[in-house]
């Protein structure tokens, strides 16, 4: 997206990052150098990739986790989180909410909360500064509105980084609370407005997504860098 928002925080706030910030250094250590969020106190919150995919009735179109370019956005919807157990299922519709708007159909602050819909319920691992650092702010929103700029996001591939897998390879029974995996993924955002037949550029993201068993996953948050 075009712009970058900063939402400052209370106390709790602080007390979040702190926390993220010493699970990204853990995870520094123990991925060679990538930083994510899907360590604790020193080991990988994590289970091993044993999932069983499922679609939301609500998903604009069905996700998989292979296969050809599928277009998980349309025009006017607000993204709605995908249900399923699949963490790049879910990482890769996560990440087409992200890389999607419509000045035309909603406000900043009804986008901001439907992408929030989307992160796990438990306070210590959502990130929601992550996700906010993708939404245009209030007044570059306004601006785009007034050109009826909007994005859709077609993604192409999601997998576990080629570090993670490693990590679980070498220590298979890291296995903590948090439940969190690693997906990166890519595709491509297109941009519009009034006049323009508008143009795509490449994305790609690696997040961090809480898939606990038997349960739906949920994002914990967008890593500050891409894990190939």
């Amino acid at each position: 997206m075009p712009s970058r928002s900063s939402h400052p925080g209370g106390a709790s706030h602080v007390r979040r990052r702190v926390l993220l910030g010493t699970v990204v250094l853990a995870v520094l250590v123990a991925l060679a150098g990538l930083a994510a969020y899907f360590t604790r106190d020193g080991r990988i919150a994590v289970k091993a990739p044993a999932v069983h995919p499922s679609s939301s009735p609500s998903s604009s179109t069905a996700v998989s986790s292979s296969g050809p370019p599928m277009v998980f956005t349309r025009p006017r919807a607000l993204p709605v989180p995908l249900r399923t157990t699949d963490p790049i299922a879910f990482g890769k519709a996560a990440a087409a909410a992200l890389w999607s708007y419509d000045t035309r159909a909603y406000s900043q602050a009804e986008l901001r909360r439907a992408l929030h819909a989307w992160l796990t319920g438990e306070a210590k691992y959502a990130d929601a500064a992550s996700v906010d650092r993708g939404i245009p702010s209030r007044v570059l929103w306004k601006e785009m509105a007034a050109n009826g700029q909007f994005a859709t996001a077609t993604v192409n591939e999601g997998h576990f980084p080629d570090a993670f897998t490693r990590a679980l390879q070498e220590d298979p029974g890291a296995i903590t609370q948090a439940y969190i995996y690693a997906v990166t993924v890519s595709g491509k955002q297109t941009i519009a407005w009034k006049g323009s037949p508008g143009g795509a550029e490449s994305r790609s993201a690696t997040l961090a997504v809480q898939c606990r068993p038997n349960k739906p996953c949920t994002l914990a948050g967008v890593m500050p860098s891409v894990a190939p």
